[in-house]
């Protein structure tokens, strides 16, 4: 089919992968802070897919306030130079599903609010990027007045809250499917490239 000049034609929508393993993965990205830092915590889980299976090319950043809860403002998160806490990180799954980051706890943005890191999810199959949410499980008060996991069926907040390992560190799967499937966010005026614009 001849087109002309100009001719803007939507094409069918394209997954976002797979091909993280060698396009987006840098180094020093899981690593927000150093395994030596005073209050670094690891927070790792697997990424399953509707069957249960362990997605061996996810991709999984995280952004996240500082332990005393503020947004970090700092430029340059590609670059880590060890003394500077951008709040962002990035790291692709092993061949298992697995992924790992070094940070702090983030601490409440205000006054009695539930801390948490946002989690954004890539993989194959997918049409865009997804979001949810890691809640730190301890802050009990906090998590039940927190409006967004109130507005989430009681039977599927537990898919939105870390868990805690016997070595302090905290674990958050992510279920794409399925029983306990993760809960998913949609945030408005994110751009979403899931079909054709019309």
């Amino acid at each position: 089919m001849a087109r002309t000049p100009g001719d803007l034609t939507p094409i069918p929508a394209q997954t976002v992968g797979p091909f993280f393993g060698f396009a987006l993965p840098y180094e020093g990205g899981p690593d927000l802070v150093d395994r030596s830092h005073p209050q670094a915590v690891r927070l790792h889980g697997t990424v399953y897919d509707g069957d249960g299976a362990p997605v061996p090319d996810a991709l999984i950043e995280i952004w996240q306030p500082d332990g005393e809860g503020r947004i970090p403002a700092e430029p340059g998160s590609l670059h880590r130079d060890g003394h500077t806490f951008t709040g962002w990180g990035r790291a692709a799954v092993d061949a298992v599903g697995h992924y790992s980051f070094t940070t702090v706890e983030p601490g409440p943005t205000s006054a009695g609010a539930a801390p948490f890191i946002l989690v954004t999810v890539f993989a194959r199959g997918l049409m865009d990027r997804l979001f949810t949410r890691a809640y730190l499980p301890e802050h009990t008060d906090a998590l039940a007045a927190d409006p967004l996991l109130a507005s989430v069926p009681e039977d599927r907040r537990h898919t939105l809250i870390a868990a805690r390992d016997d070595d302090g560190g905290l674990r958050f799967d992510i279920r794409f499917q399925g029983q306990d499937e993760t809960v998913f966010l949609s945030y408005p005026n994110t751009p979403q490239v899931t079909g054709p614009v019309d």
